[in-house]
């Protein structure tokens, strides 16, 4: 189990380390001059890299969580009998998800040449997996509920 719960780790915090710069890459795309086409294609050529290779680390992430919390029955069981903090988990967990799945959504709109948001916009969107990350530590860690 400690093999799995140490792969869980790495493949979670590769994972994060994708979504905290891909929109940084976002706020740079934002703030490029429509002259300047070959800055704009070479930020939309790192965040489609970025996104595929954290898309890529996503799968082992969830993979070895669900083996951890199915197949060893981590958290497992009611909220009622001490488990509520894995119930809370898989909430962030799928916000993780709709996040990741935002971001992707925000690079289709930049490559369509269609972005209505402004630098200081992504900046506050930057920090939003930096909150995930926090309430997902606490949640494994302190198990308040």
């Amino acid at each position: 189990m400690l093999w799995v719960k140490s792969l869980h780790i790495v493949f979670v915090a590769s994972w994060f380390a994708g979504l905290f710069y891909l929109p940084r890459i976002y706020v740079n795309l934002a703030m490029v001059p429509p002259e300047s086409v070959a800055e704009r294609e070479r930020l939309i050529l790192m965040a489609r890299k970025l996104l595929r290779f954290t898309t890529l680390l996503a799968v082992p992430a969830l993979a070895f969580g669900l083996w951890l919390w199915l197949g060893y029955g981590i958290g497992r069981g009611p909220a009622s009998s001490g488990n509520g903090w894995m119930h809370a988990k898989l909430a962030v967990v799928v916000l993780v998800i709709g996040y990741h799945h935002a971001c992707g959504r925000v690079l289709a709109t930049f490559v369509a040449q269609r972005n209505i948001r402004s630098h200081r916009w992504y900046r506050f969107f930057n920090e939003v997996p930096v909150l995930l990350l926090l309430a997902a530590v606490v949640l494994v860690v302190v198990k308040p509920f």
